[in-house]
């Protein structure tokens, strides 16, 4: 393929991202267009040896990853954020993104797999990000530690487990006040009634549910936003494996 046509096309796709946030009221500058190019061009080559995304063409990255991950802003203000934990993070979705296009954010990455945490490590470097950094653990594990638990105006995941279970993973890392954003596919009313209990258990109050598509698609999206009201109990996270295998119902 010619230099030309591989100019013309990331041209294509960047309107394509550019398309997306401005359908939420985001505007990029040169300078973050063009980490998102480098941090695209870094997974596709660090994702043939290790198992990132099964996402790898240009535009389904910009749309289905980025313009996700800051799908957030149509819930929540988050010129209002100071302090996030990405949870289960993987390839640094979305706290990646979030941090590229609000710097003033102060962000955790948390995964408990080092190989990626060794790929994030590379972006931050290579995009020369500041005030992020990775941490390795469980979540269960990460939430009992002083320098974590409840420290956090915002936690966020896009895990796959129901709510009743992420919810115990990412509600002991946020301070009171602040907020867990749970990113969800599809409609989300059944685990809304099914993590009710779960929820209010750990500190917390389903605040609101934002629903739509994801520009230019016909991909349904959910974003659960729940806020901490008052400390989660000191008995929870439980021990590793337990949120998912027993949940609180």
């Amino acid at each position: 393929m010619s230099e030309v046509t591989n100019q013309v096309q990331e041209t294509y796709c960047l309107d394509i991202l550019e398309d997306g946030l401005q359908e939420f009221g985001l505007t990029l500058t040169e300078g973050q267009k063009q980490q998102f190019v480098r941090y695209y061009e870094m997974l596709v080559e660090w994702n043939k040896v290790m198992n990132l995304t099964g996402i790898t063409e240009f535009g389904e990255v910009l749309n289905k990853h980025f313009v996700d991950s800051l799908s957030i802003v149509k819930a929540l203000d988050m010129e209002n954020i100071r302090s996030c934990i990405d949870v289960g993070t993987g390839a640094g979705f979305p706290g990646i993104p979030l941090k590229i296009m609000f710097p003033h954010l102060q962000v955790t990455l948390l995964d408990s797999l080092n190989k990626r945490l060794k790929f994030l490590d590379a972006v931050i470097g290579e995009l020369g990000l500041e005030g992020i950094h990775t941490v390795h653990g469980r979540a269960e594990d990460g939430a009992r530690r002083q320098e974590h638990r409840e420290q956090y105006d915002l936690s966020v995941t896009r895990a796959v487990a129901r709510l009743c279970t992420i919810s115990e993973y990412c509600m002991p890392y946020v301070k009171q006040g602040g907020f867990f954003v749970a990113y969800k596919s599809g409609k989300v009313q059944e685990e809304l009634l099914e993590g009710k209990k779960a929820v209010s258990v750990l500190g917390g109050k389903v605040e609101k549910t934002e629903e739509f598509l994801l520009p230019g698609t016909d991909m349904e999206r959910s974003l659960v936003v729940i806020q901490k009201t008052k400390p989660t109990p000191k008995r929870y996270p439980r021990k590793a494996g337990t949120p998912a295998k027993e949940p609180i119902l």
